[in-house]
C-alpha cells in the first residue's frame, strides 16, 4: 500500500516537472524581458516590455486622471497596482497615432482601466518623469495559475517596411501554433495558423496569439507595419527649410554614412550622394536604442521622420527649434569603415557676420541669415580652421570664430552692437567641462564635428581628444587705469555673484584682491548679489552683515582699507534670486574717505525721498513696494559727503533676462518678455532722479549697478532719460563688455551719472573676470566698472575781453566784414546779410540773427582763433588755411570749404573746450 501511493507521488511530480519544462522557457524570458512599472521608473532606458495595470491617463505635468470621463487619448498611467495613485509609482506611457492608441486610449476604451497590460517601447523621460515612449506592441495580460505560452514576436519589428517584406512570426514555446488576423479582429484558436511569412504590400496590422494544449493561450501581441517611402535621400528628408516636408511620415531604406556616434541610442549620418542645392542639408540624426553603428559605417535606415527638441531648458518646446531625425524602427548595415565625407570650411566667405534673421522665417536665406545657414548644414560634417576662442570654456563648449573671421573686442572677443549679434559665434561642443580656455586663446589646426542644437543654440558636436594643438593668447587681468587722488571721488559697481559666509575661501580672496589691487581701493563700492547671511540655506534669515563682515576682513588682510558696509535687508524671499539666498545690493564705503550722511536707515518697505537737500532716509529704498520690483531687488539710495560736497548714489539690480526668448530659437525676432519689467523699474528709477533734480538741480547723482541689460536697449534710454549720462557710452567700443553670454560680449553693469558730472567724470572697466575662468583667476561672472569724478562745482571762466565790439542790430546788408583782431560780433535777429558775415582775423560772433546767416572765416592773419560759442550758426565756410582753432563747433548747422582751403591743420572744440572730431572729415567718410 506503501508503496503503491508512493508510485503516485512520484507520476505526479513527473508530469508536474513535464509541464514546467514547457513553460519554462517563457518564464525566464518573462524574468529577463518583463519589467515591472517600479523597475521601468529605477532604470529609465532601453527598449523594454513593462507589465503594469492601467491606472489612467496623464498630460503636462504630469497630471493624473484616475476616473472616468477620461477627455486624453494620447498618453495612458501604468502602474504596479490597479488602486494606485502615487505619482512616483506611477509611468506615464505615450500612445503613437496608430491601432495602440485606437484600442488602448481609455477616451474611446474606458473599459480598459484597472486591466494588466504589457507594453513594448522605449523607456525614457516623460512629461520630465521616468516614462515609455514610441510602444511598437502591447498585449492584455491575465492573471492565471495555469502556465502560458509564450507571447508572438515578429521579424522584422513593427515599423516602416518596403512594400514586399516579408514578416516572420515566431514564440519561444516548442509546439506552439501561431493564430494570426490581419483585419482588426481579435485571434482566436479558430483563426488564420501561421505557417508561412506574411508579406506586407500596404498599411497592415497583425494581431498573433500561440496556443498550446494544456497551456494557457498567449497574450495577444499586436504588430503594426506600414510602407514607408522608399526612394528618398537625406536632402530630400531634410528639405529647403527649417522643418521637414516628411515630418510624422515613414520611410524606407535612407542610406547614409555614420559621421558620428552621439550615445548608444543617437548617431549621426551623411547621403553620400549629395544634390547641388547648398540650401538642403546632406545629414541627418537617427535615433535607436541599442543601435550598434560605427563611425565609418553605411546603413540604411527605415523609421518614421520626425522634428524632434533635443537637449534644453524646461520651456524648451516653446523656444527652442526642432532637429529632423528618423525615429529608426530598422537598420541595416551595408558596409563597414569607409572614408567620410569631406566636411564644409566654415569661414568668412560663408559665414553671415551681422544678421540672424530678418524676415520671421519668411525667406529661407543662408547667405543672409544666420539661423538659415546654420540650419542648412544641420547633421552635417563641418570644419573650423584655426579656430579663435571668443569666450572662456563653460559646460563643456567653446564658442569661436574662424581664423579669417574678425574679432572686435582687444583681448579677442565678440562684442555685440545694436544691430549685430554675432552669427558667426560657433559653439564646439567638446564634452569636457575641465578644457581651459579664454578670450583670445586660439588652435593651430582644423577642428571638426558635426552640426546639431540644444539649449536654445546651434552647436557643432566634437570632442576634447581631437583637438589640434592648443594657443594661449595674451589676454590678462587688467588693473585700472584710473588713478586714485586725493580730491578725486572714485565710484565702482561690481557684481560678486552670490557671495556670502559659505563662498568658498580662494572665492573670497579673489574678489578681495581685486578690489585691493585691480580696482585700486575704491571709494564707494556698489555690490550686487549680496547673499544673506547663510547664503543659500533657506533659514528665513536675511541680514548680511556676517557676509560682508567676511569680505571686508580679507580686503584688510590683503593691506586694503577698513570698509563700512551697509544695505537694507530685503523681506524673506521677496527679491528674487537663489532660493533662500536673499540677494540685495548694498555698499561698501572707506569712512577714511568718505562718510555716510547722518539719516535714519529705512526699512524693506519704506520708500525714500528727498527733502532740504537730504535723503529721507540714509540709506533708503526707492518705492519698494511698487509692482515693477516684484520678486525683484529694489533699488537702493544712500547718501555720502566727501570733501564737503554731497552725492547720492542708487546701486540698482534689475530683473534678469530669464524669459526672454533666444537669440536661435523658433521665434523670430525673438520676444524680450522680461524687458517689460525692466522698464517699468527704468521708470520709477529715472523718477526719483528727476524728483531730486527738481527739488535741486545742482544734485550729484550716481546711478550703478547690475541693469540687466545693453546701453542701447529701451531700459536704459528710459533710465538715462535727459537727466543722465551713461558713462559706459564713452567707453572705446573694443573695450566696451563687462558680461560674457553664449559668447557674446555684452555690456550688463553700468554707472550713469548726472549730466552735471558728466564732463569731469573718467570711466574704466576693468576686464578680470568675464573672459576668463577660475583657472585664469576669475572670482565673479561680471566685471567691475569705475569712474572717478570731481564733485566740486565747475569754476566758471572768465567772460573775455574783446578790442572791438560790434552790435548788429536791425541791420541789413549784403555782408559785413570784420577786420580788427580780437573782435566780437553780436548779430540779433532783426539783421540780416545775404552774402554773410565775414571774419579777417581771430573773433567770436554770438546772436539770434546767426541762425540764418553764413559765417565766412577767411583769416588773413597766421594763428586766428574763431570762437562760435553759443549761438546756433547756419553755414560756416572756411577760405583760409590761416585759422588754427574754432570753437563751438557743435552749434554749426553745415560745414562748406573754399577752393584752397585745408582743413586738416585746424583743432576744432565744442563750447566746453572739449576737441572733437573735425566736421570735414565726418563728410568725407560720408
Amino acid at each position: 500500500m506503501i508503496g503503491k501511493q508512493r508510485i503516485k507521488l512520484l507520476s505526479f511530480i513527473s508530469v508536474f516537472a513535464l509541464i514546467l519544462s514547457l513553460f519554462s522557457p517563457f518564464a525566464t524570458a518573462g524574468a529577463e524581458e518583463v519589467k515591472s512599472v517600479a523597475e521601468a521608473i529605477a532604470n529609465n532606458n532601453g527598449t523594454a516590455t513593462v507589465e503594469g495595470y492601467i491606472v489612467g491617463t496623464t498630460a503636462n505635468g504630469p497630471k493624473y486622471t484616475h476616473n472616468a470621463p477620461f477627455a486624453v487619448e494620447t498618453n495612458l498611467a501604468i502602474a504596479d497596482s490597479a488602486s494606485e495613485t502615487d505619482p512616483s509609482k506611477i509611468l506615464p506611457v505615450q500612445l503613437p497615432n496608430n491601432s495602440i492608441r485606437a484600442e488602448l486610449n481609455l477616451a474611446d476604451n474606458p473599459e480598459n482601466l484597472g486591466k494588466k497590460v504589457q507594453i513594448t517601447g522605449s523607456l525614457e523621460a516623460y512629461f520630465t518623469v521616468p516614462g515609455l515612449k514610441s510602444p511598437t506592441a502591447y498585449t492584455f495580460a491575465e492573471d492565471t495559475g495555469t502556465p502560458q505560452v509564450s507571447a508572438v514576436t515578429a521579424s522584422p519589428e513593427a515599423g516602416p517596411v518596403k512594400a514586399g517584406t516579408a514578416v516572420e512570426l515566431s514564440t519561444s514555446t516548442d509546439g506552439a501554433a501561431i493564430h494570426y488576423t490581419v483585419d482588426g479582429s481579435e485571434p482566436t484558436a479558430e483563426s488564420e495558423v501561421y505557417s508561412n511569412p506574411i508579406v506586407i504590400n500596404d498599411e497592415t496590422t497583425i494581431k498573433a496569439i500561440a496556443v498550446k494544449e494544456g497551456l494557457t493561450d498567449s497574450k495577444v501581441s499586436v504588430f503594426q507595419y506600414m510602407i514607408g517611402l522608399e526612394g528618398l535621400h537625406i536632402h530630400d528628408i531634410q528639405g529647403v527649410g527649417h522643418y521637414s516636408q516628411y515630418a510624422n511620415q515613414q520611410v524606407s531604406d535612407v542610406e547614409g554614412i555614420v559621421t558620428k556616434v552621439v550615445d548608444s541610442s543617437n548617431f549621426y549620418m551623411q547621403d553620400q550622394q549629395p544634390d547641388d542645392d547648398e540650401r538642403t542639408s546632406e545629414g541627418i540624426l537617427v535615433y535607436k536604442k541599442g543601435h550598434g553603428v560605427s563611425v565609418g559605417d553605411v546603413v540604411s535606415v527605415s523609421g518614421q521622420v520626425k522634428e524632434w527638441v533635443l537637449d534644453g531648458y524646461a520651456e524648451k518646446l516653446e523656444t527652442d527649434l526642432p532637429v529632423t531625425e528618423i525615429n529608426a524602427s530598422a537598420i541595416n548595415k551595408i558596409a563597414s569603415g569607409q572614408e567620410l565625407p569631406a566636411p564644409v570650411t566654415l569661414n568668412n566667405e560663408n559665414l553671415p557676420t551681422e544678421v540672424i534673421d530678418d524676415d520671421s522665417f519668411g525667406e529661407f536665406d543662408p547667405e543672409q541669415d544666420g539661423i538659415d545657414f546654420y540650419e542648412s548644414l544641420e547633421g552635417m560634417l563641418v570644419q573650423v580652421d584655426n579656430p579663435k576662442v571668443v569666450a572662456p570654456q563653460k559646460y563643456g563648449e567653446l564658442i569661436v570664430v574662424p581664423e579669417d573671421v574678425e574679432t572686435n573686442t582687444t583681448a579677442g572677443g565678440l562684442r555685440i552692437s545694436e544691430n549685430d549679434f554675432n552669427p558667426e559665434r560657433i559653439t564646439i561642443d567638446i564634452n569636457d567641462e575641465n578644457f581651459v580656455a579664454k578670450m583670445g586663446d586660439s588652435f593651430n589646426g582644423s577642428v571638426q564635428g558635426v552640426v546639431s542644437y540644444g539649449f536654445s543654440n546651434y552647436k557643432v558636436l566634437s570632442d576634447a581628444d581631437s583637438l589640434p594643438e592648443f594657443v594661449e593668447g595674451p589676454a590678462v587681468r587688467e588693473e585700472t587705469s584710473l588713478i586714485p587722488e586725493e580730491d578725486q571721488l572714485t565710484i565702482a559697481s561690481y557684481n560678486v555673484e552670490n557671495f556670502s559666509t559659505k563662498t568658498d575661501a580662494e572665492k573670497v580672496t579673489r574678489l578681495a584682491e581685486a578690489i585691493v589691487d585691480n580696482m585700486k581701493q575704491p571709494d564707494i563700492i556698489g555690490l550686487t548679489e549680496v547673499q544673506d547671511n547663510d547664503g543659500p540655506t533657506d533659514s528665513g534669515t536675511t541680514e548680511a552683515d556676517l557676509s560682508a563682515a567676511l569680505l571686508i576682513e580679507k580686503i584688510k588682510e590683503l593691506g586694503g582699507p577698513a570698509y563700512t558696509y551697509t544695505d537694507i535687508a530685503p523681506e524673506d524671499k521677496q527679491d528674487g534670486g537663489q532660493p533662500g539666498g536673499n540677494i540685495r545690493v548694498g555698499f561698501l564705503y572707506n569712512a577714511e574717505r568718505v562718510t555716510l550722511s547722518e539719516g535714519d536707515k529705512g526699512s524693506a518697505t519704506d520708500a525714500v525721498d528727498f527733502e532740504n537737500g537730504k535723503l529721507t532716509l540714509n540709506p533708503g529704498r526707492i518705492d519698494p513696494t511698487n509692482e515693477a520690483f516684484e520678486d525683484s531687488r529694489k533699488a537702493l539710495a544712500a547718501q555720502f559727503e566727501f570733501q564737503g560736497e554731497s552725492v547720492i548714489v542708487v546701486a540698482n539690480h534689475f530683473n534678469s533676462k530669464g524669459g526672454d526668448l533666444p537669440l536661435f530659437g523658433k521665434v523670430q525676432p525673438p520676444v524680450l518678455n522680461s524687458e517689460i519689467q525692466r522698464m517699468k523699474i527704468a521708470n520709477v528709477v529715472n523718477g526719483f532722479v528727476k524728483d531730486v533734480k527738481a527739488e535741486d538741480p545742482n544734485a550729484n547723482i550716481v546711478l550703478l549697478g547690475d541693469f540687466n541689460d545693453f546701453e542701447f536697449s529701451n531700459p536704459l534710454k528710459a533710465l538715462k532719460g535727459d537727466e543722465l549720462t551713461n558713462m559706459i557710452e564713452k567707453v572705446q567700443p573694443e573695450e566696451r563688455y563687462t558680461y560674457n553670454y553664449q559668447g557674446n560680449a555684452q555690456v550688463l553693469d553700468h554707472i550713469l551719472v548726472s549730466n552735471n558730472l558728466a564732463k569731469k567724470t573718467e570711466v574704466d572697466i576693468l576686464h578680470i573676470n568675464s573672459g576668463f575662468m577660475e583657472e585664469h583667476g576669475r572670482a565673479s561672472d561680471h566685471d567691475p566698472v569705475m569712474i572717478q569724478t570731481s564733485l566740486k562745482p565747475a569754476v566758471k571762466p572768465e567772460e573775455p575781453k574783446y578790442d572791438h565790439v560790434f552790435n548788429l542790430v536791425n541791420y541789413h546788408a549784403k555782408k559785413f566784414v570784420v577786420g580788427p583782431h580780437n573782435a566780437l560780433v553780436v548779430m540779433d535777429g532783426t539783421s540780416s546779410l545775404s552774402q554773410g558775415l565775414w571774419l579777417k582775423k581771430s573773433a567770436a560772433v554770438k546772436g539770434e540773427g546767426l541762425k540764418n546767416t553764413k559765417v565766412v572765416i577767411s583769416s588773413a592773419n597766421k594763428g586766428a582763433i574763431v570762437d562760435l560759442t553759443g549761438s546756433e550758426i547756419k553755414e560756416v565756410m572756411i577760405e583760409s588755411s590761416k585759422v588754427v582753432e574754432i570753437r563751438g563747433a557743435e552749434n554749426v548747422q553745415k560745414w562748406t570749404l573754399g577752393k584752397k582751403a585745408d582743413p586738416s591743420h585746424i583743432i576744432f572744440k565744442d563750447s566746453d573746450g572739449e576737441e572733437i572730431e573735425s566736421p570735414y572729415e565726418e563728410e568725407e567718410a560720408a
